[in-house]
């Protein structure tokens, strides 16, 4: 795929290009500031976006809210953010449209390449892809119920993992559960979260934006 770099520290962003290369993808641009992110995804009209919170010249939240201004001009534009700090109103606003095709990664907890890589293809494929922590510090934000309440404990490990971007069978395999059972669980969680039949990945991001979009 076609990829465009957003990060301000020259030896991540290089390492990052010659991984995604080495790997088979295109890094069309690779950048280090917020406005040569702009300018390269307008030009290169990118698969994915990769992109730091904090670049020039502010490094405060510059890059998550280039993010925010890519979907606005295009909802559907994957975006990952690979950062250092949880962004929390920046990050719930990423992820409140339920398009999917967004992930929000930690840097210092990505400890595998394979794991990027598979949070890389994903996210360009319109899922999501969620660090834990990230997802953790959304969850200390919630204030309003939405039916989050009624969920049991497996039901919020389950729609935990679903937030992370993991598949039916990937949360077999995490909770050691038969399929069956997390295709109960899941239909539990839509239920309670008041989300009507539909297209069943749509669905997934709503029930996950539910649980963390709540301020």
């Amino acid at each position: 795929m076609r990829i465009v770099i957003a990060e301000d520290l020259l030896l991540l962003r290089e390492g990052m290009t010659r991984l995604l290369t080495d790997t088979g993808h295109t890094v069309v641009a690779a950048v280090d500031t917020a406005p040569a992110l702009l300018d390269a995804a307008a030009e290169h009209q990118p698969d994915l976006c990769i992109i730091d919170v904090r670049l020039p010249p502010g490094f405060r939240d510059e890059g998550l809210r280039a993010a925010l201004h890519l979907r606005a001009g295009n909802p559907t534009a994957p975006v990952l953010i690979v950062s250092q700090y949880v962004e929390r109103a920046y990050a719930a606003e990423l992820l409140a449209d339920g398009r999917g095709g967004v992930g929000y990664l930690l840097k210092d907890r990505v400890t595998a390449l394979d794991d990027f890589l598979d949070a890389v293809e994903r996210v360009a494929a319109g899922g999501t892809a969620m660090d834990p922590e990230v997802i953790r510090q959304l969850f200390a934000r919630s204030g309003r119920n939405h039916g989050i309440d009624a969920l049991t404990p497996r039901e919020r490990e389950v729609l935990g993992l679903m937030a992370q971007g993991l598949s039916n069978s990937a949360i077999c395999a995490a909770l050691v559960l038969a399929p069956v059972s997390v295709e109960k669980h899941i239909t539990s969680i839509f239920a309670k979260l008041d989300l009507p039949p539909a297209d069943d990945a749509n669905r997934r991001v709503r029930a996950v934006l539910t649980y963390l979009n709540q301020s």
